[in-house]
Protein backbone atom coordinates (compact mmCIF):
# COMPACT_ATOMS: atom_id res chain seq x y z
CA UNK A 1 0.00 0.00 0.00
CA UNK A 2 1.24 3.31 -0.87
CA UNK A 3 1.19 6.53 1.33
CA UNK A 4 1.84 9.99 0.78
CA UNK A 5 2.50 12.50 3.70
CA UNK A 6 1.26 16.01 3.60
CA UNK A 7 1.87 19.34 5.45
CA UNK A 8 -0.53 22.65 4.93
CA UNK A 9 1.48 25.55 5.82
CA UNK A 10 2.26 29.19 5.17
CA UNK A 11 4.73 31.76 5.38
CA UNK A 12 4.55 32.07 8.58
CA UNK A 13 5.19 28.78 9.95
CA UNK A 14 8.28 28.44 7.25
CA UNK A 15 11.01 27.93 10.23
CA UNK A 16 8.96 25.31 11.68
CA UNK A 17 8.34 23.67 8.59
CA UNK A 18 12.14 23.48 7.85
CA UNK A 19 12.64 22.34 10.51
CA UNK A 20 10.00 19.43 10.12
CA UNK A 21 11.38 18.39 6.73
CA UNK A 22 14.66 17.74 8.42
CA UNK A 23 13.79 15.68 11.28
CA UNK A 24 11.05 13.70 8.55
CA UNK A 25 14.09 13.17 6.31
CA UNK A 26 16.18 11.83 9.59
CA UNK A 27 13.55 9.42 10.97
CA UNK A 28 10.06 8.49 8.31
CA UNK A 29 10.93 6.04 5.74
CA UNK A 30 7.95 4.05 3.63
CA UNK A 31 6.64 6.68 1.85
CA UNK A 32 6.18 8.11 -1.29
CA UNK A 33 6.31 11.85 -0.91
CA UNK A 34 5.96 14.28 1.03
CA UNK A 35 3.60 17.35 -0.36
CA UNK A 36 3.49 21.05 0.95
CA UNK A 37 0.52 22.77 0.76
CA UNK A 38 0.36 26.61 0.63
CA UNK A 39 -1.07 29.49 -0.75
CA UNK A 40 0.14 30.72 -3.84
CA UNK A 41 2.04 34.10 -2.64
CA UNK A 42 4.27 31.32 -0.63
CA UNK A 43 5.07 28.62 -3.07
CA UNK A 44 8.73 30.48 -4.04
CA UNK A 45 9.52 30.68 -0.66
CA UNK A 46 8.35 27.00 0.16
CA UNK A 47 10.38 25.57 -3.01
CA UNK A 48 13.96 26.00 -1.32
CA UNK A 49 12.31 22.82 1.01
CA UNK A 50 11.70 20.85 -2.15
CA UNK A 51 14.33 17.73 -3.03
CA UNK A 52 13.96 14.30 -4.38
CA UNK A 53 10.58 13.06 -2.62
CA UNK A 54 9.36 16.65 -1.77
CA UNK A 55 7.49 19.01 -3.79
CA UNK A 56 5.48 22.11 -3.51
CA UNK A 57 1.70 22.04 -3.98
CA UNK A 58 0.07 25.44 -4.97
CA UNK A 59 -3.20 25.75 -3.65
CA UNK A 60 -4.54 27.02 -7.17
CA UNK A 61 -4.09 23.32 -8.21
CA UNK A 62 -6.58 22.26 -5.74
CA UNK A 63 -9.25 24.37 -4.97
CA UNK A 64 -11.66 25.97 -6.86
CA UNK A 65 -10.96 29.09 -8.56
CA UNK A 66 -13.73 30.78 -7.16
CA UNK A 67 -12.42 30.82 -3.45
CA UNK A 68 -9.76 33.90 -3.45
CA UNK A 69 -7.19 34.71 -0.75
CA UNK A 70 -6.90 38.64 -0.17
CA UNK A 71 -4.67 40.55 2.53
CA UNK A 72 -7.00 40.44 5.90
CA UNK A 73 -7.45 44.24 6.85
CA UNK A 74 -8.13 43.67 10.05
CA UNK A 75 -4.15 42.48 10.56
CA UNK A 76 -3.10 45.27 8.62
CA UNK A 77 -2.42 42.83 5.04
CA UNK A 78 -0.08 40.44 7.72
CA UNK A 79 -2.49 37.36 7.29
CA UNK A 80 -4.51 36.40 4.28
CA UNK A 81 -8.74 35.97 4.00
CA UNK A 82 -10.40 34.01 1.64
CA UNK A 83 -13.53 35.37 0.25
CA UNK A 84 -16.07 34.43 -2.17
CA UNK A 85 -19.88 34.75 -2.91
CA UNK A 86 -20.96 31.49 -2.23
CA UNK A 87 -19.23 30.70 1.78
CA UNK A 88 -18.55 33.02 5.01
CA UNK A 89 -15.13 34.59 4.99
CA UNK A 90 -12.37 31.82 5.25
CA UNK A 91 -9.09 31.79 7.67
CA UNK A 92 -6.19 30.64 6.81
CA UNK A 93 -7.00 27.51 9.13
CA UNK A 94 -10.03 26.63 7.19
CA UNK A 95 -8.05 26.52 3.94
CA UNK A 96 -5.58 24.56 4.95
CA UNK A 97 -8.15 22.05 6.09
CA UNK A 98 -9.70 22.19 2.51
CA UNK A 99 -5.72 21.53 1.63
CA UNK A 100 -5.56 18.59 3.14
CA UNK A 101 -8.59 16.96 1.92
CA UNK A 102 -8.45 18.26 -1.98
CA UNK A 103 -5.23 16.98 -2.50
CA UNK A 104 -6.73 13.52 -2.48
CA UNK A 105 -8.13 13.93 -6.07
CA UNK A 106 -4.41 15.03 -7.05
CA UNK A 107 -2.33 11.88 -6.17
CA UNK A 108 -2.53 7.95 -6.86
CA UNK A 109 -1.84 6.86 -2.71
CA UNK A 110 -3.33 4.82 -1.23
CA UNK A 111 -3.27 7.01 1.90
CA UNK A 112 -2.31 10.37 3.12
CA UNK A 113 -0.50 10.87 6.16
CA UNK A 114 -0.59 14.08 7.72
CA UNK A 115 2.08 16.39 9.50
CA UNK A 116 1.76 19.63 10.92
CA UNK A 117 4.37 22.44 10.57
CA UNK A 118 5.21 22.37 13.88
CA UNK A 119 6.13 18.79 14.36
CA UNK A 120 9.80 17.67 14.83
CA UNK A 121 10.18 14.29 14.64
CA UNK A 122 12.17 12.36 17.34
CA UNK A 123 12.52 8.37 16.78
CA UNK A 124 12.33 6.52 13.48
CA UNK A 125 8.99 5.85 11.64
CA UNK A 126 8.12 3.57 8.83
CA UNK A 127 4.95 4.81 7.55
CA UNK A 128 4.39 0.86 6.35
CA UNK A 129 3.09 1.12 10.08
CA UNK A 130 0.41 2.79 9.67
CA UNK A 131 -1.57 -0.20 7.64
CA UNK A 132 -2.27 -3.38 8.49
CA UNK A 133 -2.74 -5.75 5.71
CA UNK A 134 -5.63 -3.46 3.55
CA UNK A 135 -6.81 -1.45 6.53
CA UNK A 136 -5.58 2.18 7.47
CA UNK A 137 -5.16 3.11 10.87
CA UNK A 138 -7.66 5.51 12.12
CA UNK A 139 -7.14 8.07 15.24
CA UNK A 140 -10.00 7.70 17.73
CA UNK A 141 -10.17 8.84 21.10
CA UNK A 142 -13.02 6.72 22.31
CA UNK A 143 -16.19 8.25 24.28
CA UNK A 144 -13.81 11.49 24.38
CA UNK A 145 -16.74 13.51 23.73
CA UNK A 146 -18.92 12.02 27.01
CA UNK A 147 -16.26 14.43 29.22
CA UNK A 148 -16.11 17.94 29.21
CA UNK A 149 -14.30 19.09 25.97
CA UNK A 150 -12.32 22.21 25.70
CA UNK A 151 -13.20 24.86 22.72
CA UNK A 152 -15.81 23.69 19.78
CA UNK A 153 -15.07 20.42 19.38
CA UNK A 154 -19.04 19.26 20.40
CA UNK A 155 -20.18 21.67 17.73
CA UNK A 156 -17.56 20.35 15.01
CA UNK A 157 -18.91 16.69 15.53
CA UNK A 158 -22.17 17.81 15.06
CA UNK A 159 -21.88 20.15 11.79
CA UNK A 160 -19.67 16.91 10.89
CA UNK A 161 -22.99 14.85 11.21
CA UNK A 162 -24.67 17.73 9.35
CA UNK A 163 -22.47 17.87 6.51
CA UNK A 164 -22.53 14.21 5.96
CA UNK A 165 -26.28 13.68 5.92
CA UNK A 166 -26.26 11.86 9.79
CA UNK A 167 -29.61 12.06 11.91
CA UNK A 168 -28.86 14.91 14.63
CA UNK A 169 -29.67 12.44 17.26
CA UNK A 170 -26.74 10.07 16.61
CA UNK A 171 -24.30 11.98 18.23
CA UNK A 172 -20.88 10.55 18.00
CA UNK A 173 -19.13 10.11 21.56
CA UNK A 174 -15.66 10.22 19.63
CA UNK A 175 -12.67 12.50 19.17
CA UNK A 176 -10.66 12.06 16.24
CA UNK A 177 -8.73 15.14 16.28
CA UNK A 178 -4.44 14.62 16.35
CA UNK A 179 -1.44 15.60 14.85
CA UNK A 180 -0.61 12.96 13.38
CA UNK A 181 -3.07 11.17 11.51
CA UNK A 182 -3.57 9.09 8.12
CA UNK A 183 -6.75 8.73 5.68
CA UNK A 184 -7.50 6.85 2.96
CA UNK A 185 -7.36 8.51 -0.42
CA UNK A 186 -10.47 6.50 -1.75
CA UNK A 187 -13.06 7.63 1.66
CA UNK A 188 -12.07 11.09 1.03
CA UNK A 189 -12.79 10.71 -2.56
CA UNK A 190 -16.36 9.07 -1.56
CA UNK A 191 -16.62 11.74 1.27
CA UNK A 192 -16.54 14.52 -0.93
CA UNK A 193 -18.80 12.50 -3.42
CA UNK A 194 -21.35 12.10 -0.56
CA UNK A 195 -20.94 15.69 0.64
CA UNK A 196 -21.57 17.08 -2.74
CA UNK A 197 -24.86 14.57 -3.25
CA UNK A 198 -26.10 15.45 -0.26
CA UNK A 199 -26.15 19.31 -0.53
CA UNK A 200 -26.04 19.66 -4.24
CA UNK A 201 -22.78 21.61 -4.28
CA UNK A 202 -19.23 21.93 -4.66
CA UNK A 203 -17.80 20.08 -1.15
CA UNK A 204 -15.87 23.40 -0.41
CA UNK A 205 -18.93 25.32 -0.81
CA UNK A 206 -20.82 22.94 1.75
CA UNK A 207 -17.99 23.41 4.24
CA UNK A 208 -17.26 26.95 3.68
CA UNK A 209 -20.79 27.61 4.50
CA UNK A 210 -20.53 26.21 7.81
CA UNK A 211 -16.95 27.54 8.38
CA UNK A 212 -17.19 26.07 12.46
CA UNK A 213 -15.51 22.62 11.18
CA UNK A 214 -12.59 20.01 11.58
CA UNK A 215 -11.75 18.13 9.04
CA UNK A 216 -10.77 15.86 11.52
CA UNK A 217 -14.01 15.06 13.05
CA UNK A 218 -15.91 14.77 9.20
CA UNK A 219 -13.86 12.04 7.92
CA UNK A 220 -13.82 10.06 11.21
CA UNK A 221 -17.41 10.51 11.43
CA UNK A 222 -17.49 9.24 8.17
CA UNK A 223 -14.76 6.52 8.34
CA UNK A 224 -16.95 5.08 11.17
CA UNK A 225 -20.93 6.30 10.81
CA UNK A 226 -21.17 5.79 6.82
CA UNK A 227 -18.31 3.01 6.14
CA UNK A 228 -19.00 1.51 8.95
CA UNK A 229 -15.31 1.51 9.31
CA UNK A 230 -14.18 -0.71 6.21
CA UNK A 231 -10.95 -0.12 5.67
CA UNK A 232 -10.05 0.97 9.01
CA UNK A 233 -8.62 -0.15 11.73
CA UNK A 234 -8.77 1.79 15.18
CA UNK A 235 -5.91 2.62 16.97
CA UNK A 236 -6.48 5.74 20.25
CA UNK A 237 -2.32 6.53 20.76
CA UNK A 238 -1.00 10.11 19.55
CA UNK A 239 2.11 9.77 17.70
CA UNK A 240 2.76 12.55 18.69
CA UNK A 241 3.22 14.48 22.06
CA UNK A 242 2.00 17.93 21.82
CA UNK A 243 2.49 20.98 24.11
CA UNK A 244 -0.62 22.92 23.40
CA UNK A 245 -1.01 26.00 26.14
CA UNK A 246 0.98 29.14 26.95
CA UNK A 247 3.51 30.12 28.51
CA UNK A 248 6.49 28.49 26.79
CA UNK A 249 8.57 25.96 28.76
CA UNK A 250 11.79 26.32 30.08
CA UNK A 251 14.55 23.90 28.83
CA UNK A 252 14.05 21.87 32.05
CA UNK A 253 10.47 21.63 31.05
CA UNK A 254 10.85 21.10 27.68
CA UNK A 255 13.81 18.61 28.14
CA UNK A 256 11.19 16.61 30.89
CA UNK A 257 7.79 16.84 28.03
CA UNK A 258 10.87 14.97 25.53
CA UNK A 259 11.51 12.10 28.23
CA UNK A 260 7.95 11.46 29.01
CA UNK A 261 6.87 10.52 25.46
CA UNK A 262 5.44 7.06 25.27
CA UNK A 263 7.21 4.33 23.56
CA UNK A 264 4.90 4.56 21.00
CA UNK A 265 5.25 8.13 19.80
CA UNK A 266 7.58 9.22 17.24
CA UNK A 267 7.60 13.21 17.29
CA UNK A 268 6.82 15.94 19.43
CA UNK A 269 4.90 19.70 18.31
CA UNK A 270 5.19 22.78 19.93
CA UNK A 271 2.26 24.90 19.23
CA UNK A 272 2.99 28.01 17.42
CA UNK A 273 0.48 30.15 19.50
CA UNK A 274 2.70 29.62 23.00
CA UNK A 275 5.65 31.46 21.38
CA UNK A 276 8.36 29.20 21.30
CA UNK A 277 11.87 30.35 18.81
CA UNK A 278 11.85 27.63 16.52
CA UNK A 279 15.70 28.46 16.75
CA UNK A 280 15.62 27.45 20.34
CA UNK A 281 14.03 24.50 19.66
CA UNK A 282 16.17 23.44 17.28
CA UNK A 283 19.22 23.79 19.42
CA UNK A 284 17.45 21.84 22.27
CA UNK A 285 16.27 18.47 19.60
CA UNK A 286 20.07 18.59 18.32
CA UNK A 287 19.72 20.06 14.60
Amino acid sequence: MKTAIATASYAGDFERCRLLCETLDTHVTGFTRHYLLVESEDVSLFRQLENAHRVVVNERDLLPSWLKAWPDPLTSGKRRIWLSPRVLPLRGWHVQQMRRIALAAHIDDDAIFYADSDVAFLRPFDAGMLWRGENLRLLRHDGALLRPVPGDQLMWSANAGALLGIDPAQKSPHDYIGTLIAWRRDALLSMCERIESLHDANWVEVMGRVRRFSECMIYGRYADEVLEARGHFHDSLDLCRVYWFAPAPTDEQFRAFVAEMTPGQVAVGMQSFIGVDTDHIRKLIGY
